[in-house]
């Protein structure tokens, strides 16, 4: 069982904390001969398998070191490109590293308003007034809790096509702390409440962070890493944690 990662999401739908936790390992090393069995092609700065797998390696990996060269998008770590080397048989043999590309920071910045965004429709579809939004998504592989403060909400007014309709909708506003962990993983709602605790005493309390403004603050940091350590064990938050 393992917690992947923690997001915290103002109210306006941006990204103010990130912790990759734990990444699980989809890494896989192969040398290779010349010419290359899998094909390659650059698709968003990354450079990804298009075609063809082998021994752990799938299309939609990213190329992430050659030689033992960390690959910085399209670049290996000394400045070359990564396709153009690969092209050269004078290359080869090459080792080359595999696995799932990484989120890039622009990329977990539209994901987090993404999420804002679903959440506000969750909170409209409900039949019931008053809901409290997406507090869990299920995958096979994950799951994704979320916990939002309670502090009001915002009536936002929008007009029909037709003369005189007009729409009154309830806005959920408030702090999202969202944690994403293995399906198997128990104690995530009282993680949930520990997190906004420390967001309490660490974040809020100190004199120089500014309200829905990146939190930048060792003491969050620290203690975050220990709560995450504690739910990991499945035990219980104690006084001073």
């Amino acid at each position: 069982m393992a917690i992947f990662s923690v997001f915290v999401v103002n109210k306006a739908g941006g990204l103010i904390y990130q912790l990759d936790h734990y990444a699980p390992r989809t890494e896989s090393e192969k040398t290779f001969g010349f010419p290359l069995e899998l094909v390659l092609r650059p698709h968003d700065e990354r450079v990804l398998v298009a075609f063809g797998q082998r021994d752990g390696v799938r299309v939609g990996h990213a190329v992430l070191a050659i030689n033992g060269l960390e690959v910085n998008g399209r670049f290996t770590a000394d400045g070359r490109d990564v396709l153009d080397y690969l092209s050269n048989a004078a290359h080869f043999p090459v080792a080359i590293r595999f696995g799932r590309p990484r989120l890039s920071s622009n990329e977990k910045l539209m994901l987090a308003s993404m999420f804002h965004s679903l959440f506000a429709i969750g909170s409209q579809l409900s039949p019931e007034p008053g809901s409290s939004g997406i507090e869990m998504l299920e995958t096979d592989t994950f799951k994704l809790h979320c916990y939002q403060t309670l502090t009001g909400r915002r009536r936002a007014r929008a007009a029909g096509k037709a003369a005189g309709t007009l729409a009154v909708l309830f806005l959920p506003l408030g702090i999202k702390f969202v944690v994403l962990a293995d399906p198997r993983q128990a104690g995530i709602d009282s993680l949930l409440r520990k997190i906004y605790e420390i967001y309490s005493d660490f974040a809020l309390k100190n004199p120089f962070y500014s309200l829905e403004m990146p939190i930048r603050c060792e003491l969050f940091d620290q203690h975050l890493k220990l709560a995450l350590e504690v739910a990991e064990k499945a035990g219980p938050f104690g006084p001073g944690l």
